[in-house]
């Protein structure tokens, strides 16, 4: 018992709570160097681990392979235009210009370089919560006001 009387007792904090403005910069951060890595070598592969039930029901793991797709294109003058996502929805970082132009290929590296400082400087939050805010608002759309809009 002796042992215990020399510890320092103490109430356990509370799981600290998840910020989703925090986590979404976080995920777009994550997705900006996938991108960064990506526009270096175009034939880059991430391993994904699943886990399987085979046939006796036994779980085992799988690795796949998570395809990742440019965030950019070609425009008619033959550069590149940028467009940030964020899940299926583009970010638009100015009203109605949801591209970045980018210019010739060899930018591209530093142009996402600039993203990703300025996504961890929090630059970016303000578009983000507006892409997020408008998915959010289709998604909650349901069954309720069928398909032609509101019941009447």
């Amino acid at each position: 018992m002796s042992h215990l009387k020399s510890l320092t007792l103490t109430i356990a904090p509370h799981q600290i709570e998840r910020n989703p403005k925090l986590i979404r910069r976080q995920r777009l951060i994550e997705r900006l160097e996938e991108q960064r890595k990506l526009a270096i070598d175009p034939t880059l592969s991430v391993p994904i681990r699943r886990w399987i039930k085979d046939v006796e029901g036994v779980k085992q793991p799988f690795d796949r392979i998570k395809r990742i797709k440019p965030w950019w294109k070609s425009d008619a003058n033959g550069g590149l235009v940028l467009v940030l996502k964020a899940g299926l929805r583009t970010i638009e970082l100015e009203k109605g210009k949801p591209g970045i132009l980018v210019g010739p290929v060899e930018r591209l590296d530093g142009v996402l370089t600039t993203l990703i400082a300025a996504a961890k400087a929090g630059e970016l939050d303000a578009a983000l919560a507006a892409a997020t805010a408008s998915a959010e608002r289709s998604a909650g759309k349901g069954k309720s006001e069928g398909r032609l809009g509101r019941a009447n």
